[in-house]
């Protein structure tokens, strides 16, 4: 899972992957998130998986940051649908949408306009994580009509803000840090045990349908290796530098960055004292990328958390409450 992977939710050894396995259909499981499922072609070859959790006022599009698919947002979406009516989209290569190669990362960007013609948004607020983060500063550069707002989870990096002046996407992909136990035999027996996996070693959880979409169901019950993707590569070729964003935008940081309950339970100095190398790095290189936001969308609202990368999941009710406190100020 993105949890184990680096700030940017892409390890680096993860796009040297050759990413061709095939994502695997779903067991006979139903899913408990109250959304309806659809697909949207947004070229010959490509149809994207969109989900719609309902709800009434203006339209909240998420997306999701590198290797997840927007069913990590099946917990976190219903808590917006009281105000917002939310959707999801899982950009191409990922989960159960289709793929092609793309001649370049705004790709990214106009398959999402593209499923918003199809749903008949004219306009609405874009809440991205991660990487998506350079598709809501795509949009926002080349069609800011569209956009009510932004919402950068983590998300603020110099894939989205980059005026030439800050670190590199390669400075922050060098940092590495220690890595966390591996699920063990027990852990992998199924998917509600592999979900008290993550909460006990990050201290947060994923929903059980973002697992699936993640990992297969093997001949003997267990789980399997987590699938490769064919759309990792493509998230980072040909990628554009946003130095000017002018729509409403909100920017929440992790940082200082969080890497789980598992270091602070740890035991072994070596571990701990290279967690602190690799948090206080990060701490420096996000600092530098915040003045490029400062500079880059000077109105923006700019939060920091001390979280996780899934700031949204291990910080649900902050992210919750700057998010309604942020839209609710949009005209």
């Amino acid at each position: 899972m993105a949890s184990a992977l680096l700030v940017l939710g892409l390890a680096a050894s993860l796009f040297s992957q050759p990413a061709a396995t095939p994502f695997a259909p779903p067991q006979d499981w139903k899913d408990p998130s109250p959304h309806a499922t659809r697909f949207v072609t947004v070229s010959p070859e490509v149809r994207l998986e969109v989900l719609d959790w309902g709800g009434s006022g203006t339209p909240l599009v998420l997306l999701a940051g590198g290797g997840d698919t927007a069913h990590v947002f099946d917990d976190f979406a219903p808590k917006l649908a009281s105000d917002f009516h939310v959707y999801g989209i899982t950009r191409r290569g990922f989960g159960r949408s289709g793929f092609a190669p793309v001649p370049g990362t705004e790709a990214f960007g106009d398959d999402v306009l593209a499923v918003l013609d199809t749903l008949a948004l004219k306009k609405c607020v874009l809440v991205g994580h991660s990487i998506a983060g350079q598709e809501l500063s795509s949009i926002a550069t080349k069609h800011p009509e569209r956009v009510t707002g932004l919402v950068y989870l983590d998300a603020a990096y110099p894939y989205a803000f980059d005026n030439g002046t800050g670190p590199s996407l390669d400075d922050f992909q060098r940092l590495r840090s220690p890595q966390a136990p591996p699920p063990s035999r027990s852990d992998l027996a199924g998917f509600s045990a592999l979900r008290q996996y993550y909460l006990r070693v990050y201290g947060y959880t994923y929903p059980e349908a973002e697992l699936r979409q993640q990992r297969p169901i093997n001949a003997d019950g267990r789980i399997g290796e987590p699938l490769d993707f064919p759309g990792v590569t493509a998230l980072l070729t040909g990628m554009k530098k946003y130095a000017g964003i002018r729509v409403p935008a909100l920017v929440i940081l992790a940082t200082p960055h969080v890497l789980g309950t598992w270091i602070e339970t740890t035991t072994d100095p070596n571990v701990r004292e290279q967690a602190r190398v690799y948090t206080d790095a990060l701490t420096r290189l996000t600092d530098r990328q915040i003045t490029v936001v400062e500079h880059s969308a000077p109105t923006a609202r700019l939060i920091r958390l001390r979280a996780a990368h899934h700031v949204f999941l291990s910080n649900e009710a902050d992210v919750i409450r700057e998010m309604r406190s942020f839209l609710r100020r949009l005209p």
